[in-house]
This record gives C-alpha cells, sequence and structure tokens, in this order.
C-alpha cells in the first residue's frame, strides 16, 4: 500500500525518496522513487529473510515481544539516526512512515519536518465504546461487555507500554522529552491516515482529530504472475480461491488443512502460496490449482468464495471486487481484522487449527447463502467509492504544501 502511494505521488510529479531495507530496492526504484538504505535500523537483504519469525513464539504474548523488540519499538533509536542523516543530507516537505515504526517520526519531530503516520491496517489504537485490539473481539453488547472492553483496552496499554524504554531513549537522543505512554507517539504526528474505509473499521466513542480514514490503495504486488485458467472452458463449477499471508507465518500446515477440505468439493479452486511457500511442497487434487501467484483483480472477478487468513490487503481486494470470505486468522492483526468481515456479515471465521471438514462446510455455508455476497458488494461498493476518492494524496499534498 505505501509504495503503491509512493508510484502515485511521483505520477502526480513529486519527488519521492524510499528510506528501507535493501530487500526492497527493486521495488523502490520500480516505481519510480529514488532508494536510500537502512545503515543502522534493522535491514534485510532478501525479502525471504524474517527479522521476528514470530512463527516461532508459543503465545500470543510472545509473538508480540519479538515484533517488539527487533522491529516496533526496540530498535527505535537505530531508525530514528537512520531517519535523521537522511533528512540532513537533504530536506523534505513531508515524512511518510507505517505508524508501527516508532523511531521514524522522533526524527521527523526532532527535525520539525512534517510527518503522515500511515495505518496499513484497521485503526487499532484503544478507545472507549471500541473492543480492545488483539484478540478480534466483536462491538461489546451491554455493561459487561464495556467493562470487558475497557479492561482489556488498558491490558494492551501496558503491553505497548513495555516497549517505552526503548521509545523513550530513542527520544532523548534526538533531544526531544520522554512519554508517559508508548501511544502517545501518534499525538506527535501532523496526521494519521488509516488506510482503509471508515464503514469497515469499529469506532469508539471519538478518537483524535488528526486520524483520518482515506480509503483503501488498491495495487496487485510487483511479483504478482500472469494466470492462464486450467480448466476447459464453460466450467461453470463455483470458483474458490485460497489467499494466504505473503509473508512466512508457518501457513503450510493451514494451506494443507484447506486443500483437503477442498479436495474433492464441487468447486474449482485456486490456492496462491505467495513467495514464502514453494507450490511444490503442498499437496493438490484434480479441482485445485495451487501456484505460487495470481493477479487478484483477475480472479476474484470470478470468485463465490475466497479463503484467506485475513490479512488486510487480501480482505479488502475480497470485498472490493463483492466476494465474501471464509477467514482463518493466524496471528498479528488478523483476528481483529476478521471480526470486522464477521460484523459486517460478509463472512465467516474459522480458528487456526480447524479441521478440513469444518473448512469444506464453512466454504459451503458462505457460497450456499446468498446473503453473504449480498452483504460483501454493499460494503465493497463503499470501499472502492473510498478508494477512489483519493483522500489520502489530498492528505499527503495539503501537509507537504504545509496545509
Amino acid at each position: 500500500m505505501q509504495l503503491e502511494l509512493a508510484r502515485r505521488l511521483v505520477a502526480r510529479g513529486h519527488r519521492v525518496r524510499v528510506l528501507t531495507e535493501a530487500s526492497r530496492a527493486d521495488d523502490v526504484v520500480a516505481a519510480g522513487c529514488r532508494f536510500e538504505p537502512f545503515v543502522d535500523a534493522p535491514n534485510r537483504a532478501s525479502r525471504s529473510d524474517d527479522l521476528v519469525r514470530d512463527w516461532e513464539a508459543r503465545t500470543p504474548l510472545g509473538a508480540f515481544a519479538r515484533a517488539r523488540d527487533r522491529v516496533i519499538m526496540g530498535p527505535a533509536a537505530a531508525y530514528a539516526r537512520d531517519t535523521r542523516a537522511a533528512l540532513e543530507r537533504e530536506p523534505v516537505d513531508l515524512l511518510v512512515s507505517d505508524y508501527m515504526l516508532f523511531g521514524v517520526p522522533v526524527a521527523a519531530e526532532s527535525a520539525g519536518v512534517p510527518i503522515a503516520a500511515l495505518v496499513h491496517n484497521v485503526y487499532l489504537v484503544p478507545e472507549p465504546g471500541k473492543p480492545a485490539p488483539g484478540p478480534g473481539l466483536l462491538p461489546a453488547r451491554g455493561p459487561l461487555g464495556r467493562a470487558r472492553d475497557s479492561i482489556l483496552g488498558r491490558g494492551f496499554i501496558r503491553l505497548f507500554n513495555t516497549g517505552l524504554p526503548a521509545v523513550n531513549r530513542a527520544r532523548l537522543e534526538q533531544g526531544l522529552e520522554p512519554l508517559h505512554h508508548t501511544l502517545d507517539q501518534l499525538q506527535h504526528v501532523d496526521r494519521v491516515l488509516v488506510l482503509t474505509s471508515e464503514s469497515f473499521d469499529f469506532h469508539g466513542e471519538q478518537h483524535p482529530s488528526h486520524v483520518r480514514y482515506v480509503g483503501p490503495v488498491l495495487a496487485e504486488p510487483a511479483w504478482a504472475e500472469t494466470w492462464e485458467e486450467p480448466w476447459p472452458e464453460g466450467d461453470h463449477r463455483k470458483l474458490v480461491v485460497v489467499s494466504f499471508s505473503s509473508t512466512y507465518m508457518a501457513q503450510e500446515r493451514v494451506l494443507s488443512r484447506v486443500i483437503e477440505g477442498l479436495s474433492g468439493a464441487p468447486v474449482r479452486g485456486v490456492v496462491t502460496t505467495g513467495p514464502a511457500i514453494d507450490p511444490a511442497s503442498l499437496p493438490t487434487a484434480p479441482n485445485l490449482a495451487v501456484v505460487r501467484s495470481a493477479p487478484h483483480s483477475e480472479l476474484f472477478g470470478d470468485a463465490a468464495v475466497v479463503v484467506t487468513h485475513a490479512g488486510m490487503g487480501t480482505v479488502t481486494r475480497a470485498l472490493c471486487s463483492g466476494v465474501p470470505l471464509v477467514c482463518i486468522p493466524m496471528g498479528r492483526d488478523q483476528p481483529d481484522v476478521a471480526a470486522r468481515v464477521v460484523y459486517a456479515g460478509a463472512g465467516v471465521r474459522l480458528r487456526s487449527w480447524a479441521r478440513p471438514r469444518a473448512i469444506r462446510a464453512a466454504v459451503e455455508q458462505v457460497a450456499g447463502d446468498p446473503r453473504f455476497a449480498a452483504r460483501a458488494r454493499e460494503l465493497g461498493a463503499r470501499m472502492r467509492a473510498d478508494a477512489e476518492a483519493g483522500r489520502a494524496m489530498a492528505e499527503l499534498e495539503a501537509l507537504a504544501a504545509g496545509g
């Protein structure tokens, strides 16, 4: 999403520099931007490398601790140093950063440069009246539910505050006052731009005025390959698309159970593994095609159901195509994204350990009940309208111009 925004800015005549990992150099150049590598900050030489390896953690808290210490907050001072050095090499009108890199806005604040933080998923910051992030909760009903959200929301803030010492070390190094709470860093940016539709997300009683929903940014990944359907023309079996994470999450076992569940079902199935999984390592069946990638924009137009880990990109593209979902979240933000799909009536969710029989039953349920497709089309129409409105570009250009 972020790199697609950069490409669009270049197309509108702006000069864009991208400070990022060496593994993204070719993608940055292909987008028309100038690439600059991290020096002190974590820097993957290959996209097959993984800095976090959260699938090795035994618990969700352990997975969070790995992400906190290795990318999000632990190296905040290193991200701040690299960003500040880039700003000193050449001034900019606006700095744009992923909101989960807590060191980058520290450098911008210290240098007096406007900054926009991009939220690449739903807005997971706790707010009164909204389910606490993490476990994939649906909106509360009644006093007990509201008490649940209040307690879990405070727990989420305490969890993030375990990374506060690292963030404050970065702030002190850059000559700034320390924070009382880690998430207060989001109050020190000019805009928080949420790259989804407000109609898709859950909302609390209020959120800060500098938080703006700007709609999704739709684009195929650069590594998507061409697709030729292997079935004969006139095959009218329903099409099921299976798409899990493009990054590695030890998803082979889940994918294998999905394939077993769909094997022999009266459907056509396309399983896209992404660059992290070799298609040859997975089982297959006569009614299934297992490939590394295929353009979702083509597949989803004919699909009856998408089976996914509930990553934000796949869910967004499926809904914008009016396709309902079977969500099998595996971690990260996926349980919360799946909760929003379920709440919208646009699909169902299963546990990551769901057996093949349950997966097949869920696919048959979603494909056979027209209410799921109707809700997906209704929500997708609003999401497409938001995507086409161009609010993200307008916000970024206004900030760059001093607005």
